[in-house]
């Protein structure tokens, strides 16, 4: 493999790594097999013979060799080994990568999804499949929940960077190393199959993956071909409710004592129940070649994919649509709350009823239900063609071509939305809607209860009889919708190093590089519309009800959330039929403001040398990239649409330096300097403007950004705890420039300027934008230990061990209005404790993850309540396995037991924007080895 082959050792050091693993067994216990190991194949793949781990201590063993390869890294990693990853009820990449020092995750329906290391945004992250640089389908943001563990035989995380890496990680690289035939000595075929159950909506699971490898002698070389692939789907509801926040500018009454200032309050209050099914599935094959000991060949093929089918019924109570009628008095109340609304207003901001952010009543307010049904797809299809090369004792050449396709798929086969009837003069529509109480007290439970409206002749609402449901109150289907969303990246990589090993400064290896990447992802939407009389005469010819009837089915709610009012789920036939009636009166059209055309090319080489000492080794070097921008796509200026393409250029170095000290043979200190550039995303290139003349407001990418800019320091030590211990504590640093914020100023060109519109140059101008600096420093702590390795008898406990880490990170970034906030992603404390007990062929194993709270978005206390945050996130797994055979086990997992919340607030804790909760899920199965 070739980015392992450059972090680790050669043949030479085959015998230690040997004796570490052998240490940990029991006399006659651990196999030794004469095959190349999953595990460690990356970091000695030129090499004849290594070793399998399997045996009684799976989970030690691995471990060792994981470390053995992490203590011979020039740079500072993370390794997980491919029996590790099955250790714990990790689905996929982000997930078994959590548990790794300095590593936190951010996650989607309970699942992991996006990666932060050491506190840094996530873009700053890069992905990469043995050794080839991969774009996410969403772009810089890398996904890793449509990359299954499966696939991994080992998972190396780089956080230092080297001049060999792209320019562009600047927090660090996730190295994915795949599977080679020649891991195994010959036929080796695994499988492994379990089913399962999800607590929340009494869902199932299901897994199972297979992995066939041969070798064969052509009295040309040895070929060797391996195929795999893997599937997991689990069934799931998801209880949820979600509240928006807002100021109130005629909310002008005087504060009482200890109230917050100004008031905010819940502008909309709302449920979203999904009904969905996640897959994950892979297929990979690989060919290799090793016409001699010198020589190898190889292609690759890797197709990886993540699939969301959902349905969601979507409640919401839109309780400012009247928010121009709130008093706007500056006096104190006369009666504080005992007096009715004014009249005509629904009493939503006024204090004067009783009513605070918090608790309250407010009366004929709108409501609308909608009713979605997702088919997201992720993919990416990735093929490698590359050789390996040793000419003579002193050179080796390496070089690679590659071509991949990413898709992102975000299609919505329907969105059929209803409404509550209009407020009318004077409210007097306001009887056919909902009267509400709300009481936000408990952050964890939002709780809402619904009654009629009652009006009076002087135009006073008041509270009538209790309903709970919904449907119950006058309500008509207002559109019905389909959207046909796709885009795709395509990106080839062609790249070329040499190695050469002199004695020129002591004993010396020099590296070099070239490497060309052209990256072009495209952007494209069709939306069908079906709007007012049409839709409603259309839906009426053929019998369906407009109403909520029309669509709503006979399945219970299927959650455990009590939200003060019932639900029945809507019929995915029923609004199937809905959108085939819209799909007879509307066409599909395109969306011109969301297309675009982005291209980005990168000519790059680097220079890097190794220098060795007896006491360790110093690796220095650069990398240069000349990138070359283009991107394509609309300008909307009311009715007109033009085309428009903007190019740009830059050229920037990176150069390093790590210095590696051995102060004993068991310990190493690294010191690294590092540098790295994060370029905007491809939604940030494109230049599209879309003009609102009435708004006064111009909106669109920035093609102009500069990439964000970071010069970074480590200092690590490490204990290598013989025979198979680790610990170290490390601190990093990180200095950041033109750190990238979405932000409102002023146009300020006048390119847009007409004789009808001279003025467009004064109007706001939502973009992103390069801000202040910045900094990103944290102290990491890990340790490993196994109690067994410090007992001299053979023990039962001696099969307890631990594996532990902690990280803490503070950051700081000025924003363009030159606010200091912290990083976006950055928790304060992310820390994983994995107590496990292993002997006599018996693995149990516990993981508990913690991370604090952390920055999700900027807002604004008008339009958000605040700056938005992901409060403290806790999870808890346990996993064990049974190895009844040396080729047959069993295993039983169990996933997110604490069945803690994902929640999100708004500038206080108490103002909770969002909150999920998914239920425990349990998996059990079988694995096979052949």
């Amino acid at each position: 493999m070739y980015a392992l082959n450059s972090i680790c050792g050669a043949t030479s050091r085959r015998a230690a790594l040997l004796a570490s693993i052998a240490a940990l067994a029991f006399s006659g216990t651990t196999a030794l097999a004469q095959a190349t190991s999953p595990v460690v194949a990356a970091a000695t793949a030129d090499e004849a013979d290594e070793i399998i781990v399997t045996g009684s201590r799976p989970i030690a063993e691995s471990q060792a060799a994981a470390l053995e390869i992490q203590r011979r890294s020039d740079s500072l990693v993370s390794v997980l080994a491919a029996d590790a990853i099955g250790r714990l009820p990790d689905q996929n990449i982000a997930q078994a990568i959590s548990r790794l020092p300095g590593v936190s995750v951010q996650r989607d329906q309970g699942q992991a999804r996006y990666v932060n290391l050491r506190g840094a945004p996530l873009n700053w992250t890069t992905l990469s499949f043995d050794g080839i640089f991969i774009v996410s389908p969403e772009g810089r943001d890398a996904r890793f929940d449509s990359i299954p563990s499966a696939i991994a035989s080992q998972v190396v995380v780089q956080k230092a960077v080297t001049p060999d890496l792209n320019g562009e990680t600047i927090a660090g690289n996730v190295n994915i190393v795949t599977r080679s035939p020649f891991d195994y000595k010959g036929l080796h075929m695994q499988g492994k199959l379990g089913g399962g159950y999800v607590e929340l909506g009494q869902g199932g699971a299901f897994e199972g993956s297979a992995v066939v490898s041969d070798r064969f002698e052509t009295g040309a070389g040895e070929i060797g071909v391996l195929v795999s692939g893997s599937y997991y789907q689990r069934n799931m509801v998801t209880d949820n409710f979600e509240i928006d926040w807002e100021t109130v500018s005629r909310d002008l009454r005087p504060a009482v004592p200890g109230e917050e200032t100004p008031r905010v309050w819940a502008r909309e209050i709302e449920n979203k129940f999904y009904r969905l099914t996640r897959k994950n599935y892979s297929v990979s094959g690989r060919l290799e070649w090793q016409p001699d000991s010198d020589n190898k060949l190889f292609v690759s093929s890797i197709y990886t994919a993540f699939t969301d089918d959902e349905l969601r019924d979507n409640y919401r109570i839109d309780a400012d649509d009247q928010q121009s009628r709130v008093p706007n008095s500056t006096a104190p109340c006369p009666n504080p709350g005992v007096n009715p609304p004014a009249p005509f207003t629904t009493g939503y901001a006024d204090v004067c009823t009783g009513n605070t952010p918090l608790t309250g009543t407010i009366f004929g307010v709108d409501f609308d239900a909608r009713f979605r049904a997702t088919a997201y797809r992720q993919s990416v299809f990735t093929n490698t063609i590359g050789g390996d090369h040793s000419l003579g004792d002193d050179w080796t050449i390496k070089w690679r071509g590659n071509y991949t396709r990413s898709e992102d798929d975000r299609s919505l086969p329907y969105l059929h939305t209803y409404q509550s009837p209009g407020f009318g003069t004077n409210g007097v529509g306001g009887v056919n809607r909902v009267t509400a109480d709300y009481n936000f007290t408990d952050k964890n439970n939002s709780q809402v209860a619904l009654f009629r409206t009652l009006r009076d002749a002087n135009g006073v609402f008041s509270r009538g009889n209790p309903v709970n449901q919904f449907q119950s109150f006058p309500n008509a289907i207002t559109s019905a919708t389909a959207l046909d969303a796709v885009d795709v990246t395509d990106a080839y990589t062609g790249k070329v190093e040499a190695a050469w090993n002199t004695t020129l400064f002591g004993d010396t290896t020099f590296r070099f590089g070239a490497q060309f990447d052209q990256r072009t992802k495209e952007a494209n939407e069709n939306l069908l519309s079906a709007t007012g009389t049409t839709l409603n005469a259309a839906l009426a010819a053929q019998g369906i009800p407009l109403d909520l009837l029309g669509i709503l089915g006979n399945e219970s709610f299927r959650g455990r959330i009590e939200p003060g009012y019932k639900i029945t789920h809507f019929s995915d036939a029923k609004a199937r039929d809905i959108l085939a009636v819209a799909d007879g009166v509307a066409d599909f059209a395109p969306q011109n403001a969301n297309f675009y055309n982005v291209r980005e090319q990168v000519w790059s080489g680097f220079a890097m040398g190794t220098t060795r000492f007896d006491w360790g080794n110093i690796v220095y070097g650069a990398r240069i990239e000349h990138i070359n921008n283009r991107g394509t796509a609309y300008a909307i200026i009311g009715a007109a649409q033009e085309l428009i393409t903007v190019e740009s250029s830059k050229t920037l170095v990176f150069p390093s330096a790590h210095i590696n000290w051995l102060p004993r043979d068991d310990m190493k200190v690294r010191l690294s300097f590092n540098t790295g550039a994060a370029r905007p995303d491809y939604t940030v290139s494109r230049p599209n403007l879309t003009v609102n003349d009435a708004d006064e407001t111009i909106s669109g990418g920035n093609p102009l950004a500069k990439p964000e800019r970071a010069k970074g320091v480590d200092l690590y030590w490490e204990w290598y705890v013989l025979p198979a211990g680790f610990v170290s504590v490390g601190a990093f640093y990180k200095d950041v420039s033109d750190v990238l914020f979405q932000d409102t100023t002023i146009f300020g060109l006048d390119i847009l300027n007409t004789p009808t519109f001279p003025n467009r140059s004064q109007y706001d101008f939502t973009t992103t934008v390069n801000g202040g600096d910045g900094y990103i420093a944290g102290i990491e702590a890990a340790v490993q230990l196994q109690l067994g390795s410090f007992l001299e008898n053979d023990a039962w406990y001696g099969g307890f061990g631990i594996q532990a880490n902690v990280t803490y990170t503070d950051s700081e970034a000025t924003t363009p209005d030159g606010r200091k906030i912290r990083f976006p992603g950055t928790s304060q404390w992310t820390y994983n404790i994995g107590p496990y007990y292993e002997k006599y062929g018996l693995s149990v194993r516990a993981s508990y993850q913690k991370r604090t709270t952390w920055l999700s978005e900027i807002g604004t206390p008008e339009d958000t309540g605040g700056d938005i945050y992901w409060a403290t996130d806790d999870e808890l797994d346990v996993s064990a396995r049974y190895a009844v055979t040396p080729n047959l086990e069993v295993y039983v997992d169990a996933s997110n037991l604490l069945n803690g919340p994902g929640r999100r607030f708004a500038g206080t804790s108490q103002r909770t924007i969002e909150h999920e909760t998914f239920g425990r899920r349990y998996t059990a199965g079988i694995r096979l080895t052949y």
